[in-house]
């Protein structure tokens, strides 16, 4: 399946976040891309384009293609609930988030990687979907003989020495596995996406 591989950079600078995680070339460059950079004077956005302007960044940021996000976002309206919040849910319940989450791979694109080649398991069973929605209660591990790979060994220790961790995510650093104990509620989701925007701009 095709995937954004352009400048991410670039990128991050058009949503004025580093939406990548963090980059130095982001942080000397803190304004959107063109050969005019600061100089240049820009339109005032209009309503849709703001909404729009929201949705791509929920798209790279989590690594969606649109036909995705779409069926994610229309799972999210047959949930009960509020629509936005269930969306950013369901983005954060793929496998590939949680892997990421739970510090196996320092970035989404790396936790792709680790599940298509098969070295995540779920529940025990090797899967290769990293858009695969987890339930509550199931466990992702590392699969055993990919316990050895050198970045999987240098991201988890980087891991355990930041603590960063998720109230929904329980992780077992002797085993390599962790355990999603249920959906983490909107201030539990660090990322800043206005999800309303992204509804209003489906609801047209």
């Amino acid at each position: 399946m095709a995937r954004y591989r352009g400048p991410r950079t670039k990128k991050a600078r058009a949503f004025n976040e580093p939406i990548y995680g963090q980059d130095k070339y982001f942080e000397r460059k803190k304004y959107p891309p063109g050969m005019h950079g600061l100089a240049k004077r820009r339109k005032q956005k209009s309503d849709y384009a703001i909404q729009l302007t929201e949705k791509q960044k929920a798209k790279y940021t989590y690594g969606v293609l649109e036909r995705q996000f779409r069926r994610t976002f229309e799972a999210a309206t047959r949930k009960i609930g509020v629509t936005g919040e269930n969306l950013l849910q369901l983005l954060e319940a793929r496998l590939d988030n949680i892997v990421f989450r739970l510090g196996i791979s320092p970035t989404r694109s790396g936790a792709r990687q680790l599940v298509s080649h098969g070295h995540i398991a779920l529940d025990g069973i090797v899967s290769t979907i990293p858009s695969l929605s987890v339930r509550p209660g199931q466990v992702i591990a590392v699969r055993g003989k990919s316990k050895s790979l050198q970045t999987i060994i240098d991201s988890t220790a980087a891991h355990s020495q930041n603590v960063k961790r998720y109230a929904w995510l329980e992780w077992n650093s002797a085993k390599l596995e962790g355990n999603f104990l249920n959906y983490p509620t909107r201030d539990q989701i660090p990322e800043t996406i206005n999800e309303q925007l992204i509804v209003e701009l489906y609801s047209k």
